[in-house]
């Protein structure tokens, strides 16, 4: 059995230190995740640079494009000329080798997103509401399901490869933080909403946690710098986040690894409180309120809040504080190369947030420490809709597993 570990440098190397490869036919699967996880991080590649980035042989490499050629997940790019010998021919992801559907579970509003192969969104779907109810939730799915694969040819209808859902765990532990009646969230403790979506589906239904599954999707359609390790912090109505270990969404043995929300950080009293009560949306919509300012347009109209106030500059103020030290204590457990931010806001507010954060941990005590460099998240306010998409294309397509439940 050949082996071989990928190499540094582009695309020789790859910046992920992609796993080893086996010519070992039992390995198939593993090896066609292999490339094609290769292909979504570098866009194209050739056979030859897939052979020299993975170690298999170039019979092996020669097979496996061939499969997922013809199965419709690789098409074809224009030939490379201008090197001796026979032009070498890229192969890249084809955007209608299969489809994914993600739902977000919020506390303030449910989203429902249908994206092809390469990620694109071919059609989106958003529910707001008080709070979250299962009866309505399961409903707004099913009519919105029905709407999406209706505008899908029968073709594009059986490349549906799996339905991801992103959720708050424990949902209904949240009645009294979301202002939500404690019968109608305690439903949420008897139903399982995994299996109720997965009766009206004729493909595998994922579960994960919501803030979990945005940081998932910044790692498979973001940005990530060529980062491996890092932190990431989901600002929506309650603040969350998430865990990348060696290029993997890290999810733990129940899936709430980084449980970011309910880190001890120093409250306005100087007191231990979680960050969760005092960097998430719904303390700025208290304050508004608290005013007698209407704040739904925070839930509503994500991308633009407009005139807010001084509320939103003392948010801003306490939250950065917040999750400034969040990210020291972080670091002092795993030597993490980047602390990610993103959130349900405008790009706007999050600039603004990431640039007082950063400015805060200059001024807390680090000492013995090699920080992170701290960035904007570069998915945006659809991280866990999206996220929700990419656990069946992680779970069937990629090297990894990000989900912890599925269909049976």
């Amino acid at each position: 059995m050949e082996t071989a570990t990928a190499r540094h440098g582009s695309p020789e190397a790859n910046d992920s230190l992609i796993h080893r490869g086996t010519n070992q036919s039992g390995m198939r699967d593993h090896n066609e995740r292999l490339v094609l996880s290769l292909v979504r991080q570098q866009g194209s590649l050739a056979k030859s640079d897939i052979a020299r980035m993975t170690g298999l042989s170039a019979q092996t490499v020669s097979v496996i494009m061939r499969e997922l050629e013809e199965e419709g997940l690789l098409v074809r790019q224009a030939p490379l000329r201008g090197k001796i010998g026979q032009p070498s021919i890229p192969m890249a992801l084809n955007p209608e080798g299969a489809f994914f559907i993600g739902l977000k579970i919020g506390r303030r509003s449910a989203e429902l997103v249908l994206i092809d192969f390469l990620g694109h969104v071919r059609s989106m779907l958003q529910h707001s509401y008080r709070y979250p109810a299962p009866r309505e939730t399961v409903d707004f799915v099913t009519s919105g399901m029905k709407k999406m694969r209706g505008e899908l040819t029968p073709a594009q209808d059986k490349r549906i490869a799996g339905l991801g859902i992103a959720m708050p765990f424990e949902l209904w532990n949240w009645a009294d933080t979301a202002g939500a009646p404690r019968d109608v969230m305690d439903e949420w403790r008897h139903r399982d909403i995994r299996a109720d979506i997965q009766s009206q589906c004729d493909f595998p239904v994922y579960l994960q946690n919501d803030a979990t599954s945005a940081c998932g999707a910044e790692l498979v359609f973001g940005q990530a710098g060529g980062a491996r390790d890092f932190v990431y912090f989901y600002i929506g109505a309650f603040a969350g986040g998430g865990i990348v270990l060696n290029g993997r969404l890290f999810g733990g043995p129940t899936g709430n690894a980084g449980a970011l929300g309910s880190m001890p950080v120093p409250g306005p009293d100087g007191k231990p409180t979680q960050l969760i009560d005092v960097a998430s949306i719904a303390m700025l919509e208290k304050a508004l309120n608290a005013r007698g300012v209407e704040a739904s347009h925070l839930w509503t109209s994500p991308e633009d809040w407009g005139e807010i106030g001084p509320e939103l500059a003392d948010w801003i103020a306490s939250a950065s504080q917040a999750l400034a030290y969040a990210i020291v204590a972080a670091s002092s457990v795993i030597d993490f190369e980047a602390a990610v931010v993103d959130g349900w806001m405008p790009q706007a507010v999050r600039r603004r947030l990431v640039d007082a954060i950063i400015a805060a941990i200059a001024t807390i005590d680090g000492e013995g420490l090699k920080l992170p460099a701290v960035r904007e998240g570069t998915v945006g306010i659809h991280a866990r809709a999206l996220g929700g998409a990419s656990l069946p294309l992680s779970e069937r397509f990629l090297i990894g597993s990000t989900t912890i439940s599925r269909s049976a």
